[in-house]
């Protein structure tokens, strides 16, 4: 199962718990109103965050990727250019 469906479960049955532990407690209506509304509200900032953490953390990896890449692309270069200067040498000896 991939992580998005994993993801996206998780947040339904968070949703709707919070949903339904709100509308069955015995508050007014205008409190039960404000209690989903924050909820809500706490909802959206702790999915925003996690969300933050994610691509920081994708960020973070790329970077390490990137700068692998650049390394071994330099020293490929460097085998690259050990071989053409030891080709010139075999070809000055002949």
């Amino acid at each position: 199962m991939s992580t998005g469906k994993v993801l996206l479960g998780a947040l339904a049955g968070i949703a709707i718990g919070v949903t339904l532990g709100v509308l069955l407690a015995p508050d007014k209506g205008s409190e039960t109103r404000k209690k989903i509304s924050q909820k809500g509200d706490d909802l959206v900032d702790e999915m925003s965050e996690k969300f933050n953490d994610f691509v920081h953390s994708m960020n973070r990896k790329f970077e390490k990727v990137k700068a692998d890449a650049s390394k071994m692309a330099e020293h490929g270069k460097q085998m690259a250019n050990e071989v053409v200067e030891e080709v010139n040498s075999i070809k000055k000896q002949s």
